[in-house]
């Protein structure tokens, strides 16, 4: 039995940060319907698109074990069946543009006549206030919610990441609190409201640099690079680099190889507990003890010196025996996997977080699994959805329409023409 066995989504969401939360949804076992626009569908469907004729990898890894209808939400038979959608599903999930689903003629009060345990869970760029009515996109969070002001080198712009904080992440906040609420309308019987705004996602994920931006009041951040090269603080916190967010000194080091192998890297954390251990294995076993080197106050001006000594080391080895070797000697490493390495790493493929998918348009990929394991749970990733290839299933399963309705809603336009689905 899935987690979410019995639980219907209403998944009115495109593009990513919606979709990403229904699939994970989708994997835990909900049956998730995906509305789409008759002979359009989601806008990423046909984005990016890499063999023709097929749906493109941005739409089909988001919209893993998703069952697509097509419907025209402003036909009136449209409306009919949305009602009865409504009617049938506890959530509703949607990332349209403020005031889109008011003028559908379906406000949240005319939700809750319909279906009161209903929970309408939405996405939006910004909450309430001054930029609610703004359009935001992946980058535009990422810079609005403090990530990029604080990433990047103290002497270059800021950067945005490839981690996908502001749509994935935000899809991944809004399916706790879809959960959530569902875990409350078992106590209450009624369903709610769930927003969550891709600025607040994107500001939560950065809120150590919100400490330091606090810590700042108290003085200058001991453990930032730049504090021990004597540069001055500004008003707000400032980009560090590969620095630790943790406190302790760590750096990103090359490794045998860098020459020709961008990922040819490591990142090396000099852990105070294990000081003496990084002396040793750096040939440098007189500063465990030597002054200005023994205690971790005394080395932050010299840090330069000291990742320069451990990157010498680094340099003779690759990334992955830098790995073996401090390992063991208690030292925090990590290597630079490139998403080359990750597709084809065993122990990611053993665990189900990389996977392989068959699909009848584009043949097999690869793509991300869940990454939440629920040991009772286990989830099965399927393809996503051809464009409206369960309308029929999902009017007749779902909502009980017979040959004679079946009929009628086709002929009125309310609903695309369901394709024949490719052989598996």
């Amino acid at each position: 039995m899935k987690a979410l066995d019995g639980i219907k989504i209403l998944d009115f969401t495109h593009v990513q940060s919606g979709p990403t939360c229904t699939q994970l949804l989708a994997w835990f076992g909900a049956d998730v319907i995906k509305v789409e626009r008759p002979g359009v569908g989601d806008a990423t469907r046909k984005q990016l698109v890499d063999v023709p004729g097929a749906d493109s990898l941005y739409f089909t890894m988001l919209n893993h074990n998703k069952r697509s209808i097509e419907l025209n939400s402003k036909n009136e038979t449209g409306k009919e069946i949305l009602t009865r959608l409504i009617e049938e599903c506890d959530v509703m999930v949607e990332n349209f543009a403020p005031g889109a689903l008011d003028r559908m003629g379906f406000t949240w009060e005319r939700i809750q006549e319909i279906n009161p345990k209903m929970i309408l869970a939405s996405i939006k760029g910004f909450g309430p206030g001054k930029y609610e009515d703004c359009k935001v996109y992946e980058n535009v969070a990422q810079c609005a919610g403090g990530a990029a002001s604080t990433t990047g080198f103290l002497d270059g712009p800021p950067l945005v990441t490839g981690a996908q904080i502001g749509d994935s992440g935000t899809g991944l906040h809004l399916a706790l609190g879809i959960v959530t609420a569902l875990f409350h309308r078992e106590k209450s019987g009624r369903g709610q409201k769930v927003s969550a705004a891709m600025q607040d996602g994107v500001l939560n994920l950065t809120r150590v640099k919100l400490r330091d931006q606090q810590r700042l009041a108290a003085g200058p951040l001991k453990e930032y690079s730049q504090y021990g090269e004597g540069i001055p603080f500004g008003a707000a916190t400032p980009r560090a680099g590969n620095d630790s967010g943790g406190g302790q000194p760590g750096r990103i080091l090359k490794c045998k190889g860098w020459e020709t192998d961008p990922n040819a890297y490591t990142y090396f954390i000099t852990q105070a507990a294990v000081w003496g251990n990084v002396c040793d294995l750096i040939g440098k076993p007189e500063w465990k003890d030597a002054p200005g080197y023994a205690t971790p106050p005394e080395r932050l001006d010299k840090l330069n010196e000291i990742f320069a000594a451990v990157e010498d080391w680094t340099k003779t080895k690759d990334k992955f025996e830098v790995m073996a070797i401090c390992n063991p000697l208690n030292i925090p490493v990590g290597p630079i996997l490139s998403t080359k390495e990750l597709m084809e790493d065993e122990g990611l493929r053993a665990t189900g977080t990389i996977v392989d998918v068959d699909h009848p348009e584009r043949g097999r990929y690869v793509s991300v699994g869940c990454p939440v394991k629920l040991s009772n749970s286990p989830v099965a990733v399927e393809r996503s959805p051809l464009l409206g290839e369960h309308t029929l299933e999902i009017l007749s399963q779902v909502l009980g329409y017979g040959d004679a309705d079946l009929d009628r809603v086709i002929a009125s336009g309310a609903v695309g023409t369901p394709p024949k689905a490719a052989a598996e």
